[in-house]
């Protein structure tokens, strides 16, 4: 039986009001102790029957980025860093109608881009990078997107969560593109801890089965995007509450009933 101090947490959670003094002490101190290694291992049986559950609750999932093609796909990507998706997506639907290709692009011009992604983060250097890139394919690739992740780093404004991206929803690889939503549920809850994006992506590598492999990528950062959140991470909902490995969680049983046993 869960004790008085899990019981109010539980319950405050639900609500979504405060805890007493104590029970915020008490949460703060597992929140520290939830360090990149220092919860316990998950086992190859649970890191299983979390993507199982991820499965059932979601079987296709899709990112949120709006896109076209592969060429537009990579051009969103590189958009959305230190930007959120929404905010892409105010202000792509202009750009690619007028410009969904490198070619169409580079004849578009840098200031007409900038005046269209003007709404994002550091649009300018964006800017910049997208036409930047667009030449780089034309020139280099025949307009082509390339399928590889080192003809993909080489772009101006592409890292290697930017081609991770385009090489798995793009062309289908089974890679984990890590953003800040993964690095936190990857280290929250245990399964794949690390101290750079790096680190959790190769180890995320290890764990997860390779049938789920490839929709792992948005199925761990929907979870962490909607229900693992930064602040107050929705335990109470959260399909893997039983399984994760968070001291500071708020929920710890799972909706059996829904997903079935393991």
């Amino acid at each position: 039986m869960a004790s008085k101090t899990t019981q109010h947490r539980v319950r405050a959670a639900r609500k979504g009001g405060t805890v007493g003094p104590g029970i915020a002490k008490t949460r703060a101190k597992t929140v520290a102790e939830a360090a990149p290694g220092a919860t316990k291992p998950w086992t190859n049986a649970e890191v299983e029957e979390a993507f199982r559950r991820f499965a059932i609750a979601n079987p296709n999932p899709r990112g949120e980025l709006q896109y076209i093609n592969p060429f537009t796909l990579l051009v969103a990507v590189v958009l959305s860093a230190q930007a959120t998706d929404a905010g892409v997506n105010k202000a792509t639907p202009a750009l690619f109608k007028l410009a969904d290709s490198p070619e169409k692009m580079v004849k578009l011009g840098e200031p007409r881009v900038r005046s269209l992604i003007k709404t994002i983060g550091l649009y300018r250097t964006k800017a910049k990078n997208v036409i930047a890139l667009s030449r780089q394919l034309i020139a280099r690739h025949d307009g082509k997107v390339p399928d590889n992740r080192e003809a993909l780093e080489a772009l101006p404004g592409v890292g290697r969560k930017t081609a991770n991206v385009v090489l798995n929803v793009a062309f289908g690889e089974p890679v984990i593109a890590v953003d800040t939503h993964i690095f936190r549920v990857g280290n929250r809850t245990g399964m794949a801890p690390g101290k750079a994006p790096l680190e959790v992506e190769e180890k995320l590598m290890q764990v997860v089965p390779g049938k789920y492999l490839r929709h792992a990528h948005h199925w761990l950062i929907l979870h962490g995007r909607y229900v693992c959140l930064a602040r107050r991470p929705l335990c109470e909902t959260c399909i893997i509450a039983d399984l994760c490995k968070w001291p500071g969680k708020t929920a710890f049983a799972a909706p059996a009933a829904t997903y079935g046993s393991s």
